[in-house]
């Protein structure tokens, strides 16, 4: 285990480095003057030459780039254009709140999508297989955003059970989880179907049906647990683009994380901020594929000896 860590952290290395020159180069990829966007178009001279030398926009771009990178080391992102904040910052308080939005609808996907796969795969063909199946269907083709606002219609403006939006008490957490996790409840199940389906037609489980184990003990014990080891790669998969891409369902319910950070950034054309923001979330995303390989080689240690 601790050689594959090895090999999946070096092979990190050129994935963070390649993020980090992408990242620098947003600012100028990027139409405008970062100083005139921090200062406004009225201010004097001297102010932005001032600040162009504080930015080390005057120096070369190598030079940049290692003012840039030491800082990034450091865990300097450098400063919002807007509020003058340092960036760094902004992430630490809204990234908790991304993650807690992000691990509740994993929960929420890996409890009723692997249920509903396995009770699919108990009985195939029955009105629980066909119902687990077109509700599978459904949140595969419906988008994200579109999902959230029929909930936010049925449940808060119909029903009057839930809140629209906000951030606070656990009944807030409600909605958002349900929309963000809706992909991955429908992937779970299918995926979960399928591979349990494969599992409950082997030798193994025939062997322990024919030994007197009773139905649980072969469902949950022998066939799941064998049947959970392509799952764990979609739920790595997915828990990552939970973390990285939930800037519309934050958008969509006000949640104060991460993603609506960046909506806010982009809007405002805050592009410390932007920049910042990419570099980390891209990071999150390789530690994530990292703890996935990990959890995978647990779960079948084939893999680690590959």
């Amino acid at each position: 285990m601790g050689a594959l860590l090895a090999r999946r952290a070096l092979l990190a290395i050129p994935t963070l480095a390649g993020v980090v020159v992408v990242a620098f180069l947003l600012l100028y990829v990027a139409p405008g003057d970062p100083v005139l966007e921090m200062v406004g178009e009225r201010a004097d001279s001297a102010t932005i030459a001032r600040l162009r030398t504080e930015l080390h926009l005057n120096e070369s771009l190598p030079r940049q780039f290692a003012h840039y990178a030491s800082g990034v080391v450091r865990g300097d992102l450098g400063r919002s254009f807007i509020t003058g904040r340092p960036i760094a910052r902004d992430i630490a308080e809204r990234f908790p709140k991304t993650l807690e939005l992000a691990g509740t609808a994993m929960l929420l996907a890996i409890v009723v999508g692997v249920s509903l796969g396995v009770l699919s795969a108990r009985h195939p063909g029955g009105w629980i297989d066909r119902g687990a199946l077109a509700l599978a269907y459904a949140g595969v083709s419906f988008p994200v955003y579109w999902v959230g606002l029929l909930l936010i219609l049925l449940f808060a403006v119909l029903l009057h059970w839930l809140p629209p939006s906000g951030y606070g008490r656990p009944v807030y957490l409600i909605l958002p989880a349900l929309a963000l996790g809706s992909r991955s409840i429908a992937f779970l199940a299918r995926m979960t179907r399928s591979s349990m389906l494969d599992v409950l037609s082997s030798d193994f489980v025939r062997t322990a049906r024919a030994k007197g184990a009773r139905e649980k003990i072969v469902l949950m014990h022998h066939a799941l647990r064998n049947a959970l080891v392509p799952v764990i790669s979609v739920l790595g998969l997915d828990f990552g683009s939970y973390l990285t891409g939930s800037i519309l369902t934050e958008t969509v319910f006000s949640w104060p994380g991460i993603g609506r950070y960046v909506v806010n950034a982009i809007g405002r054309r805050d592009l410390p901020a932007i920049q910042g923001t990419v570099l980390f979330l891209s990071v999150v995303f390789v530690v994530v594929n990292v703890l996935t390989d990990l959890a995978y080689a647990a779960a079948d240690p084939r893999i680690a000896y590959d």
